[in-house]
């Protein structure tokens, strides 16, 4: 009876751990540095979240991998979109654990408009909950964070084949204007 009782408050402790690591939809966006590629270049000393808190309303996009057919989707939807996202004051930052050197490669391939962010360790993807253990890749998860720095959107499962996301995606943009 007091293994039960000792077992079950264990695993109700456990949960609420679990649970109050989850980032909500008005906490302060935690902070991160990454080195960063675009079509035209790599930036090996990296950009920093909070350099670009306070000038526009940042997309952080985490997705699994570069040239894999859901990933390529999802970031030619931003591409198509780029100047529509750019209207809504939305800076775009896809992150994967690709190396630099691919995002480069990949960013050149699709024409992409927008850094590509090298999390190779996942620790950005860890510290957004937005990493599978079992898969070693990251998750497809969507967050938006405002000028002030706080989280104004998050889409834990976002589907490239469901339009409604990016629309929902666009709805929060332009509920920040």
């Amino acid at each position: 009876m007091r293994s039960t009782i000792y077992i079950s408050t264990l695993l109700i402790l456990l949960v609420m751990n679990l649970s109050s690591q989850s980032i909500k939809v008005g906490d302060k966006a935690p902070d991160f540095k990454l080195p960063y590629a675009t079509k035209d270049t790599i930036v090996f000393s990296g950009v920093s979240l909070s350099d670009l808190i306070g000038k526009r309303n940042i997309v952080l996009a985490f997705y699994p991998a570069d040239w894999s057919g859901g990933c390529t989707t999802e970031m030619c939807t931003f591409r198509d979109n780029f100047s529509e996202l750019s209207k809504l004051d939305a800076e775009v930052l896809g992150i994967s654990g690709d190396y630099v050197f691919s995002h480069h490669e990949w960013a050149k391939h699709l024409n992409l408009q927008f850094k590509l962010l090298s999390d190779h360790k996942h620790e950005v993807a860890k510290l957004y909950n937005s990493y599978d253990e079992n898969s070693g890749y990251n998750k497809r998860t969507i967050f938006v964070i405002d000028k002030t720095g706080r989280v104004a959107y998050i889409n834990w499962r976002y589907d490239v084949r469901n339009p409604k996301h990016f629309e929902e995606l666009q709805k929060a943009l332009a509920d920040l204007k």
